[in-house]
């Protein structure tokens, strides 16, 4: 592998990126790249977020012009504050505008939900009440109930300041209440591209027997899912269930490098 054969653009919703691409590197296969660009949201509300819809067709713009394959939209509050409807016009227009499939985060975790048969998910969050209302409303509309929910409330500069390490066991308490909470639920969600979380995944799913959900984990799948034959090399399945559901090896072992997606 000398070049990379894809590029997902990916629009975050800060002015820098940090723990976004770092977790995309680890979990990616090998020749995926992440093409980043920014916004500057303030807070978690309706109004920061509607700020920031003028820029996102020049960021929108600046991705199509780098000849990436695909556009996502970062930032679960950001989908969740707009609304489901609001988001899937802005995708559709952004499709129109780009000639690209654009996505957003929150779109990602449903086709993927979608995918393994959930409909019923316990809920971790970093975000304040009026946040999880929001989301809870989103994904209702897509036919999935949130039926138990975990938080830590902060605002969106307390969650830029808190470490990784911190947010690695955070990750495995509130996930793990949840789950505990819920026996009935499909599989948990911990949303926020801020969120480190990726080394909880395996963890959680071990010990409770349920798939978890990133945004990095569900907007990888859908890229990878999307690309179909194109995709080169497989996920690794350490990083958990959402990206171990999209290979199954076609030859007597993996050695062949031959694989196919599982659709």
């Amino acid at each position: 592998m000398i070049s990379p054969w894809y590029q997902l653009g990916y629009v975050i919703p800060h002015l820098y990126t940090d723990l976004d691409a770092y977790q995309f590197y680890r979990v990616a296969p090998e020749g995926m790249i992440l093409v980043t660009t920014g916004l500057n949201l303030r807070e978690y509300s309706l109004a920061a977020v509607e700020q920031e819809l003028p820029a996102l067709w020049e960021r929108f713009d600046l991705l199509a012009n780098k000849k990436v394959d695909r556009i996502s939209l970062s930032g679960v509050p950001v989908a969740s504050a707009l609304g489901r409807t609001k988001m899937l016009e802005i995708l559709s227009e952004g499709r129109a505008r780009t000639g690209l499939t654009c996505d957003t985060d929150l779109e990602a975790h449903i086709a993927v939900l979608q995918h393994l048969g959930v409909t019923r998910i316990a809920l971790a969050t970093r975000w304040p009440a009026a946040v999880n209302g929001a989301l809870t409303r989103y994904l209702a509309e897509a036919g999935i109930d949130v039926i138990a929910c975990r938080s830590r409330s902060r605002s969106l500069a307390q969650n830029k300041a808190s470490s990784a390490a911190d947010d690695h066991l955070l990750a495995l308490e509130l996930g793990g209440q949840v789950l505990r909470e819920a026996p009935d639920a499909q599989a948990l969600l911990m949303p926020g591209g801020l969120w480190y979380a990726i080394h909880a995944v395996a963890l959680l799913e071990a010990e409770h027997g349920r798939p978890v959900l990133l945004n990095i984990l569900s907007t990888i799948w859908a890229a990878l899912n999307a690309a179909g034959e194109r995709m080169l090399y497989p996920p690794d399945p350490r990083w958990g269930r959402v990206l171990a559901s999209l290979q199954q090896p076609v030859g007597p072992s993996s050695s062949t490098g031959c694989w196919r997606t599982r659709l």
